[in-house]
């Protein structure tokens, strides 16, 4: 998955010849998940259609503040839409607009748009060889980056003039791999490995039964899923679950018992910088599970069970430099089972929740969790869904850092 999903970009077409690029630029960009809206510079709309922008993007295209044609037309807000965007690309972006963009002329939308914007603003060169080499031209880029805006280089290569040279717009695909550079060099957690642990353990009882638990492995994989957002590079180690995640960034490793998922977590621990240990790991197994399915001989059974290895105990006593996050699911004496846990297992948090909270635990969709430090700060939130407490927690993580 592309760092980009999800991601707000406004797409800003100028007048040049390189706009014809810009539809299958859309195009990627939708494909990778982002959302696209694009304001065109009235004389842009001469090279590439708003209607096959619109199209691809599946969103309105804006060139103007309001409809010229319609007398009842509602003003696009260019305030509005520079603050919708969570990245201003313009591409192709013209020597002309350009200059405007560095000298504060605002002589249409997308000029407006650019003076409101508050995310930050790439943007791709498109000229002739000889404008692209003009002492005015490299005076605006060195004005446009005072500002802080980032230009994607122009590449080398035959010009519409017939030239050959510097100025051509970089082509779709360079220009989306350097925004999704940009975006995951910028991430919280780039260049971290996150080790997680999601969902139960089945002990085996015979070949068709097991000692398990309710757990779904949701929240550990809404963890890993904003971990991997974020940047980090994440192992998750999946006991049973039908969920799934596709994410380039998230490898899974799927186990069934607690002693596969301790050997898959001693394989991974030492290259970690950060482990959350959000499964429901079985407490005790069968001793001696039964090779045939056991028969139903009489009105009881006798199982004996041993107590499996404790995996964030295992994890607390190896720590060195990792942050560890263990979680607590209590149904009495709630903070001093969690504190005595926390301390016991060797963690920087602990994240409790309670059976006796409607919309918590197991099988929800929801969570409400109270964060406890090592230093014995107390942190409670509200029921949230479970996309949202792991955002808190990663953000905590996070300011540790």
């Amino acid at each position: 998955m592309s760092v980009l999903k999800g991601k707000r970009i406004l797409l800003g077409v100028t007048a040049g010849i390189a706009a014809y690029k810009t539809a299958w630029l859309v195009r990627l960009l939708v494909k990778a998940e982002a959302e696209v809206r694009v304001v065109m510079t009235p004389s842009a709309k001469e090279f590439v259609t708003p209607l096959t922008l619109s199209t691809l993007s599946k969103n309105e295209v804006y060139s103007s503040f309001t409809d010229e044609e319609d007398e009842n037309a509602r003003w696009n807000n260019h305030v509005e839409l520079g603050l919708w965007a969570d990245y201003l690309l313009i591409a192709p972006a013209t020597a002309n607009t350009l200059a405007k963009m560095a000298n504060g002329v605002c002589d249409n939308l997308l000029l407006a748009v650019y003076l409101s914007a508050k995310c930050p603003v790439l943007y791709a060169p498109a000229m002739d060889l000889d404008m692209y080499k003009h002492p005015s031209t490299n005076a605006t880029f060195e004005k446009l980056e005072s500002f802080g805006n980032i230009q994607i280089p122009a590449g080398h290569g035959e010009l519409a003039s017939g030239l050959v040279g510097q100025g051509r717009m970089a082509e779709p695909e360079e220009i989306l791999n350097f925004l999704e550079k940009y975006i995951a060099d910028g991430l919280p957690l780039r260049g971290k490995k996150v080790l997680i642990t999601a969902g139960p353990t089945y002990e085996a009882i015979d070949p068709v039964r097991f000692v398990g638990n309710h757990s779904s492995g949701l929240m550990g994989y809404k963890i890993a899923e904003r971990a991997a957002d974020l940047g980090a590079e994440v192992t998750l180690i999946s006991g049973p679950s039908h969920l799934q995640l596709q994410h380039a960034l998230v490898k899974i490793v799927r186990v069934i018992s607690a002693q596969e998922m301790l050997e898959a977590v001693q394989a991974h621990y030492a290259s970690a910088h950060i482990g959350v240990f959000a499964a429901a790991v079985a407490d005790y197994r069968p001793v001696a599970p039964a090779k045939e399915k056991i028969k139903k001989t009489g009105d009881t059974l006798e199982i004996q069970l041993e107590k499996t290895q404790d995996i964030l105990g295992w994890a607390g006593n190896q720590k060195k430099e990792q942050f560890l996050v263990g979680f607590a699911l209590e149904t009495q004496n709630e903070l001093a089972n969690a504190k005595k846990k926390l301390e016991k297992k060797n963690l920087d948090l602990i994240i409790l929740n309670s059976l006796r909270d409607e919309g918590a635990g197991f099988k929800s969709k929801t969570n409400k969790v109270t964060f406890i430090d090592k230093n014995g700060t107390i942190l409670p939130f509200e029921l949230k869904d479970k996309a949202a407490v792991a955002a808190d927690i990663l953000d905590y993580i996070i300011a540790q850092q």
